[in-house]
């Protein structure tokens, strides 16, 4: 038996429980994990809510939360290849076992390996923030020298785009509230504070020809604000809103396969995909985690370290 938090149905924070569960037995291309460390995300709760459908893996509730984990490799499921028993691994629970747990199953072909020298902490951080970071940077394909906005750059997401974009020798303003602003400008962007001023007036002017890409990780009222200051509307990506397609946007395009995993490690390992890891909570710190997350507060990354 392994402990674990999660939801006994879909609802808010009221559905939340601590429980205990059998170790998953890894099916078809997955592998059973001893969870050494989860990310906590906002896609997190809009699971627990209902909101996103199909990754689950029709699992029974209760349900565990969580899509992101480090840890070690205890058993494998048929047909899974590249990993072996003892492996320190991270990946992503596509198949509904969640991560905030003493095990789970994370599915294999969306696992990868941790390379030496980089930790369980920051290889955990990586499957959701660190893929994406790359997704958004790589679909918008931006020249040095070229001018990006990431609407929304104070949470796990935005910091890792915002960091991989100076590497890339871009010029990265930013939207945040105030008590985002420190995270930001220590890495190099220019910080729009959205509680103090006109996001869009600002940013018109600090590039009054127009943004070469937005990055909107904010959705809403937030990416109608922003989506106008493109220089071109299919300059805009989205990581959370698909409504910014009828703002003649995209949305981003995600890659979470192990090659893209192992991607990300060695961006990590470069210096080059440094997560912000503001947070650090024990198990029976999930429900302050997720909370932290789910209500817009955290600075950077929120973490769980489970063993």
């Amino acid at each position: 038996m392994g402990h674990a938090w999660g939801f006994g149905r879909h609802g808010g924070p009221e559905v939340q429980e601590f429980f205990d569960r059998p170790d998953p037995v890894p099916g078809r291309c997955e592998v059973l994990i001893q969870v050494d460390v989860a990310g906590v995300n906002p896609l997190d709760h809009l699971l627990r809510s209902g909101l996103v459908d199909g990754l689950d893996g029709g699992r029974p509730f209760p349900r565990v939360l969580g899509m992101e984990a480090a840890g070690t490799v205890l058993a494998r499921g048929e047909d899974v290849t590249g990993l072996e028993v003892g492996d320190a691994v991270f990946g992503f629970a596509l198949t509904g076992g969640g991560t905030y747990a003493e095990t789970t199953v994370l599915s294999a072909p969306n696992t990868a390996r941790i390379p030496a020298g980089l930790s369980t902490t920051v290889a955990a951080t990586l499957p959701v923030a660190g893929t994406t970071a790359v997704d958004v940077l790589d679909q918008l394909n931006l020249t040095p020298g070229a001018t990006i906005l990431v609407n929304g750059v104070g949470g796990g997401v935005g910091l890792a785009v915002a960091r991989l974009a100076v590497a890339r020798e871009l010029r990265v303003i930013g939207t945040g509230s105030t008590a985002k602003r420190e995270h930001a400008e220590a890495i190099g962007v220019r910080f729009v504070d959205y509680t103090a001023e006109n996001v869009a007036a600002a940013a018109r002017a600090m590039v009054p020809d127009g943004f070469d890409g937005i990055v909107d990780l904010a959705g809403g009222t937030s990416l109608r604000t922003v989506a106008p200051l493109a220089q071109a509307p299919r300059d805009v990506i989205a990581v959370g809103d698909v409504s910014v397609s009828d703002l003649g946007g995209r949305f981003v395009e995600r890659r979470t396969d192990r090659e893209s995993l192992e991607r990300s490690a060695r961006l990590a390992l470069d210096g080059l995909l440094a997560p912000v890891i503001t947070a650090v909570h024990p198990l029976s710190g999930a429900p302050a985690a997720l909370a932290t997350v789910e209500n817009g507060h955290t600075a950077g990354k929120v973490v769980i370290k489970v063993t």
